[in-house]
């Protein structure tokens, strides 16, 4: 079957086994995956093993099947959560299940961008969901981030009327935005990109600026909240300067949620700010079970719009689709396989 694999530095289409179905589980035809963010971290960083298949956010069909589950058949459209928790150590007890042991090991073999994936049994009873005809595969695949987004607003534990300013309108800032608006919040939100600042208008925030002077746009916002701050301000930038940018934004007392990584030999900590406002500063990272299955609802029902700010690539034109994210030229691409 045909594979990106990671090999030294690039991804090359090239044909690997097929897995087999050899313990219970199932095998997913994937129809298309989602690019993440992650994906290109783990590409243009050299994070992965040569030989490696990158790729989660799958949507497919299942082709063959073993288990005692007898929520699916053979033939149902898919999509499934690649991480798995235990459901018994201390970190899912207290509900922090991306901290898992089980979960960080867990994963799709050998990858969404590739024609067929194998699902263990684990699977298929708590990250996998049947898809219906009211979604199309462009938004199913949508799914994990949704949920990713999702987790990040539920532990920032936003209420009605609270103040939410989103670093970065990417498509994890406008998934952040829509979501924020449906907890009842007023969104802000901030980017470079024309682009994205037309698509955080149409979806809805109530304040949108473009990036001209970080003291322009914290002056901005001081206005608009009454030289306040926001109650909750949400880090979808992996940009350096967003985190003391994110301090100058929030308000005493009020919660950073800190949804990107920075480049890996660099790192702000704000401590006499965490200390004498009393900050709280949380990460959010990768959604639980539950998650999944909200985020589906969600998508169904139309309250996270996803497909305009999607495009889409064949397996063949993977390297364009990366090329194309890091130049900017597009918002979020989906690779048809």
């Amino acid at each position: 079957m045909r594979a990106a694999v990671y090999n030294q530095g690039k991804l090359e289409i090239v044909n690997i086994d097929r897995p087999i179905l050899s313990n219970n589980g199932a095998i997913i035809k994937i129809h298309g995956c989602g690019l993440c963010g992650s994906d290109i971290v783990k590409y243009k960083e050299a994070l992965v093993l040569t030989g490696t298949v990158l790729g989660h956010e799958i949507i497919g069909e299942i082709v063959e099947l073993r288990t005692e589950n007898e929520n699916f058949k053979v033939g149902d459209k898919v999509v499934a959560g690649h991480h798995v928790p235990c459901f018994q150590c201390s970190y899912c007890k207290n509900e922090s299940y991306s901290m898992c042991k089980d979960f960080k090991e867990s994963n799709i073999i050998p990858g969404g961008f590739t024609e067929y994936i194998y699902v263990s049994a684990a699977h298929l009873d708590s990250t996998v969901f049947k898809i219906e005809n009211d979604l199309s595969d462009v938004e199913a695949s949508f799914t994990e981030p949704v949920a990713c987004c999702l987790r990040a607003i539920k532990r920032a534990n936003i209420c009605v009327g609270d103040n939410v300013f989103i670093i970065g309108l990417g498509s994890i800032g406008l998934i952040m935005g829509q979501l924020a608006k449906h907890y009842g919040a007023r969104v802000a939100g901030c980017d470079l990109l024309d682009e994205r600042i037309d698509f955080a208008t149409e979806l809805g925030f109530d304040e949108v600026y473009k990036f001209t002077t970080l003291e322009q746009i914290k002056n901005s916002y001081m206005q608009y909240t009454n030289h306040i701050g926001a109650d909750k301000v949400f880090l979808a930038s992996g940009s350096l300067s967003s985190i003391p940018f994110s301090v100058s934004l929030v308000r005493d007392g009020g919660t950073i949620v800190v949804f990107s990584s920075v480049p890996s030999d660099e790192g702000v900590f704000v401590n006499n700010d965490i200390y004498y406002r009393e900050l709280t500063i949380m990460g959010s990272y990768s959604p639980s079970p539950q998650d999944l299955c909200d985020s589906l609802n969600l998508l169904k029902n139309n309250i996270i719009k996803v497909g305009n700010f999607t495009t889409a690539y064949d397996l063949n034109n993977i390297d364009k689709a990366i090329s194309d994210t890091l130049a900017n030229k597009i918002i979020k691409a989906y690779i048809k396989i």
